[in-house]
């Protein structure tokens, strides 16, 4: 008799179908309406931001049908008073059912997997006259070195600059534990790895500056291992770079003329 009075009707399946419904439509307004991320600084952000906005549509539902059939068996097939020490009815699977909620499941997440592959492929690609930069971690701080336009050694700066709508190719590494390059309002990451070189590329398409931060754990000084991303003009970035050039001595500038005869008569003096 106590399992006949929980007998059914489709009144419950129907509001909770309708309670999880709206609870979708509410989720995923708020989920798109949230500004989750930072400014948009490069052009892989807008690809980035749409399949997070993808993920949120799919996921905020499937979250409230799972959690709204937990919640209304547990309030539908409560114990009440008096079936203590009964036993539930025996019940033989349902094979129809149990096809469909394994194939609808893994038909979505291999369609997600898919849609993010080829989202992060297509921005990731290699682009024409890409600026490569070194870019070197070590607790708890960053680095990066560019190639000196007078040859030579490479001038090694603590700020990050970059050109506004030109590629660049980022070769990462660390120095001593593993850390993770990442500038939020690039929305691109990528894990600096002793004894490892990754690569990473970005095009900035937004003037100003923008923190880079560390998203990997790498000691107690964590937390303030940040720099700063400029990016610049092409006439202001190459302005800078004669700035740095100049200031490492021209390593690799050819000697003029009269160089050369200080050098010869030093020389001379010296062997006399």
């Amino acid at each position: 008799m106590a399992q006949e009075s929980r007998g059914g009707g489709r009144r419950p399946l129907m509001q909770m179908a309708v309670i999880a419904v709206v609870a979708s439509v509410l989720g995923v307004a708020l989920g798109l309406v949230i500004d989750w991320f930072p400014s948009q600084a490069s052009t892989q952000a807008s690809t980035i931001d749409t399949l997070y906005d993808v993920i949120i549509i799919v996921s905020v539902p499937i979250f409230f049908l799972v959690t709204g059939v937990i919640g209304f068996c547990v309030w539908r097939f409560r114990v009440r008073p008096g079936e203590e020490d009964e036993d539930g009815p025996p019940i033989h699977g349902n094979t129809k059912l149990e096809i469909v909620w394994t194939t609808v499941p893994a038909i979505m997440l291999v369609a997600l997997c898919t849609y993010a592959f080829v989202a992060l492929r297509d921005i990731e690609e290699a682009q024409a006259d890409e600026q490569r930069i070194q870019v070197i971690a070590q607790q708890y701080d960053w680095s990066f070195e560019y190639p000196n336009p007078m040859g030579g050694e490479p001038i090694r700066t603590e700020e990050l600059y970059l050109v506004k709508d030109e590629p660049v190719l980022f070769d990462i590494t660390s120095l001593d534990v593993i850390h993770s390059f990442w500038v939020p309002d690039f929305r691109m990451k990528r894990d600096a790895v002793p004894g490892l070189t990754t690569q990473l590329r970005v095009t900035p398409d937004r003037l100003g500056t923008y923190p880079i931060v560390c998203a990997e754990l790498c000691g107690l000084g964590h937390a303030f291992m940040r720099q700063n991303a400029n990016v610049l003009s092409r006439r202001d970035f190459d302005a800078w770079m004669a700035e740095q050039a100049e200031g490492a001595g021209g390593a690799g500038a050819p000697a003029s003329e009269d160089e050369e005869e200080g050098g010869e008569a030093a020389a001379q003096e010296s062997d006399g």
